[in-house]
């Protein structure tokens, strides 16, 4: 097994696990975050958090993503639709 392998529990992709937290931390109304902060939480790479999210803002009906901001980081805000 490699030492870079993303560690996945339950087998759902990258798309998926990123779009069951997102929708998870948002179901009670708007979330705000940086790639960096969550990366640990999804398992996943800021870089990949990143290019995600720019699919997710279009393929993903159920919430609604904006890039928000951006100080030294890009600041993403996520609401469900």
């Amino acid at each position: 097994m490699s030492a870079t392998a993303t560690p996945s529990t339950d087998g759902s992709s990258k798309e998926d696990r990123l779009k069951q937290y997102l929708a998870d931390r948002a179901k009670d109304g708007e979330m705000y975050f940086k790639s960096k902060f969550i990366a640990d939480d999804v398992g996943l790479s800021p870089k990949e958090i990143g290019a995600l999210m720019v699919k997710l803002r279009d393929s993903a009906t159920d919430l609604t993503i904006e890039k928000w901001s951006y100080t030294s980081a890009t600041t993403w805000r996520v609401e469900t639709a």
